[in-house]
């Protein structure tokens, strides 16, 4: 058997301004940090034997997963899209909107679609590729959404659609 795993999909080109803003400067920062980094690792490669030195290892593994992040950020950074202006038809759910829903136990949500490479559920932000945003696309106010979790599916009604942060 062999250890062959299909490639994984490449997520969607779009950000908010923000987010590529927030990109940028995660960029900067840590550009500076591995200023910092290979400074400690020529300290610590100075000490002498390598093999046992735990500063200098610990460096090494640091400073592989700073290259790693950089190569990362260096190669999509160009690729994303600024999604900066609202859609048309503002009624209906699209890149960036703020939209609230009610399931049927009248518990209510409210998640922002964002992009791929900013996403964060502490904020209610949401990947436009995930299953959630996949199903509220181009929906409307009062539209029902059917959506699949690892618990069953679970449906939605749409009782709000802003852009604008609420």
């Amino acid at each position: 058997m062999g250890r062959y795993r299909p490639p994984i999909p490449k997520s969607s080109p779009y950000i908010t301004r923000e987010g590529y803003a927030a990109l940028q400067d995660e960029l900067k920062a840590i550009w500076k940090r591995r200023d910092l980094v290979t400074r400690a690792l020529t300290a610590a490669a100075a000490e002498g034997d390598r093999s046992e030195n735990a500063e200098y290892i610990y460096r090494k593994k640091e400073l592989r997963e700073i290259d790693r992040r950089i190569r990362y950020l260096q190669k999509r950074v160009p690729d994303l899209k600024v999604v900066s202006e609202m859609p048309s038809d503002t009624s209906r759910v699209f890149f960036g909107a703020w939209v609230t829903l009610e399931d049927e136990d009248g518990v209510e949500v409210t998640f922002r679609i964002v992009g791929a490479d900013e996403f964060d559920p502490a904020k209610g932000w949401i990947s436009m590729d995930s299953p959630m945003a996949t199903a509220l696309m181009k929906k409307s106010l009062d539209d029902e959404v059917r959506v699949e979790t690892p618990n069953g599916k679970i449906c939605y009604t749409v009782i709000g659609v802003d852009y604008n942060e609420p």
